[in-house]
């Protein structure tokens, strides 16, 4: 596997906990109702923009590159 595919795969892995990370957190929230949790997966949401955006940048940029 080449340097390429592996840091494609995990950044796709990265995208997918922080996803899962934000619901986990927004779930919490509404159960107990503390603003830190809130806080945490609307960063989390962020986060994982920014991610899909770094990747589709990444992708684009060594699409020829083997």
């Amino acid at each position: 596997m080449s340097l390429k595919a592996f840091h494609i795969i995990f950044i796709i892995a990265s995208i997918i906990l922080i996803f899962y990370f934000a619901g986990w957190s927004l779930s919490w929230y509404k159960t107990l109702n503390k603003l830190g949790y809130l806080v945490s997966a609307c960063f989390s949401f962020l986060l994982a923009i920014g991610l899909i955006v770094y990747e589709i940048n990444f992708i684009s940029k060594f699409k020829n590159k083997s």
